[in-house]
């Protein structure tokens, strides 16, 4: 497996050139084609609805001006991906709200690049929720870059030197597993961390981790097997271990599963998909 096609989000925030160029070091290392999309906010039902849209004088001006912004997120991103090395690449603007348009581009892709919602720096065209509906909708792995690496900049994550994965025996960390390969292939070491494996000892097995370690080894991957104990903590103070055990190991990437459990559950209780989101500081592939 490897990523033939990346998907990438770009719009106006301060995170895009990071953003943009994980995407392009992930492009290039596979030979990949990397679409890096814009998207003016305006949903594309919107359209369905009322086609003549563009024929009313007063919203055809608030439409370029919408269209006009999002062409101006694109500024810059040729340039870098052409640096970057990247051979095959286009950028598109589109009309639409940004998680359902990229969610819908996703499924003619094999990795979804997005950032980190940021508080602090809103784009007008990102919802708040916009990474977890993505990770929910698209049917793809997203790559989520944080919108404040630490410096030195983050290494790429084709690149990445330490992979971290969270294990917890689901289907949604296998997925997150296979879908990253192709990084975890490259990556200089890979550690396999499972908290609590006593809270889920049936889908474990005997051995936690033993054959997710094996299947890794026939893929060419390496892993070295961490055993937390959690102490029993909330599901999102596991979360907030995980970022421990992620520093510790001087990880650069971290791949795991999404939202597990339901999305309010989550929202109403904490979990370690919310915690992640909202706390992570370096690049996590998530699989939902």
């Amino acid at each position: 497996m490897t990523y033939k096609t990346v998907l990438l989000h770009i719009d106006d925030s301060a995170g895009r050139a990071a953003r943009i160029g994980a995407a392009a070091s992930i492009a290039q290392a596979c030979g990949g084609h990397l679409t890096g999309v814009a998207l003016t906010g305006v949903s594309r039902l919107l359209y369905q609805n009322q086609p003549d849209l563009d024929a009313d004088p007063n919203l055809s001006l608030h439409l370029n001006f919408l269209r006009e912004r999002a062409t101006r997120a694109l500024d810059g991103f040729e340039q870098q991906v052409r640096a970057a090395g990247v051979a095959s690449f286009e950028q598109r603007v589109l009309d639409d709200e940004a998680a359902g348009g990229i969610s819908l581009l996703a499924r003619y892709a094999d990795l979804v690049v997005i950032s980190q919602y940021n508080a602090k720096d809103k784009s007008p065209s990102v919802m708040r929720d916009f990474p977890a509906y993505v990770l929910l909708h698209s049917g793809r792995p997203v790559l989520i870059v944080p919108y404040a690496p630490p410096l030195p900049l983050l290494a790429p994550p084709a690149a990445a030197r330490n992979v971290l994965i969270s294990w917890n025996a689901s289907k949604e960390a296998s997925r997150a597993v296979s879908a990253a390969l192709p990084l975890l292939q490259r990556a200089g070491q890979v550690h396999v961390a499972i908290f609590d494996a006593q809270v889920h000892a049936a889908e474990h097995g005997e051995q936690p981790g033993a054959e997710l370690t094996h299947y890794l080894a026939r893929h060419g991957v390496e892993a070295r097997l961490h055993l937390l104990d959690g102490g029993g903590v909330r599901r999102g103070d596991i979360g907030e271990a995980l970022l421990s055990q992620a520093a510790d190991l001087s990880a650069d990437l971290l791949v795991m599963g999404a939202y597990g459990h339901s999305r309010l559950r989550e929202t109403i209780l904490g979990g370690v998909t919310r915690t992640i989101l909202q706390s992570m500081t370096i690049p996590v592939l998530m699989a939902h």
